[in-house]
């Protein structure tokens, strides 16, 4: 496995992470167990407000998706680099759960889950990537059209 550098990556694809997200309930973002990281469920709250609001397919089309899931995504790294300090910490991304709020008839589900699978594969490149389980949902907290979540492996000369 090739080091990591996720931090000049994101740099060079001129990404500037947004400040980690807030619990909405009685919950941590992050909770770590030996070099495994688990991340709550992310929402694309962009600029600290809900956004992609809706249903993928119904209101918002399959790109609002991608950008949506995106969107959680950088929630997500902002959270894993204020937990770590560095995302460089991160030694490989071990899962990524995609939970799109769709009709009942909406089939591209993976097309909208790769707006997070192809940015974590630009930032850590394609020997970090994830399995993937990817579900369509009747509805997500406060009507927000994506949620994911990441399961994280981290160096072990982490103290955590």
């Amino acid at each position: 496995m090739l080091p990591n550098n996720a931090e000049q990556k994101l740099k060079e694809l001129a990404i500037i992470l947004p400040p980690p997200p807030t619990p909405l309930g009685s919950y941590v973002e992050a909770n770590q167990s030996g070099n495994i990281l688990f991340l709550s469920g992310m929402l694309p709250i962009v600029a600290g407000k809900p956004k992609f609001i809706g249903r993928i397919g119904r209101e918002l089309t399959v790109e609002d998706g991608r950008n949506a899931a995106a969107a959680a995504t950088l929630n997500g790294l902002s959270t894993v680099k204020a937990h770590l300090g560095s995302l460089n910490s991160v030694t490989r991304i071990l899962k990524l759960g995609v939970y799109i709020a769709t009709e009942g008839d909406f089939k591209e589900h993976p097309k909208v889950a790769d707006g997070a699978s192809e940015l974590l594969e630009k930032i850590f490149g394609t020997d970090k990537l994830p399995t993937r389980a990817v579900l369509g949902v009747a509805s997500l907290p406060l009507g927000m059209s994506i949620e994911i979540e990441l399961v994280l492996e981290i160096g072990t000369d982490d103290p955590r």
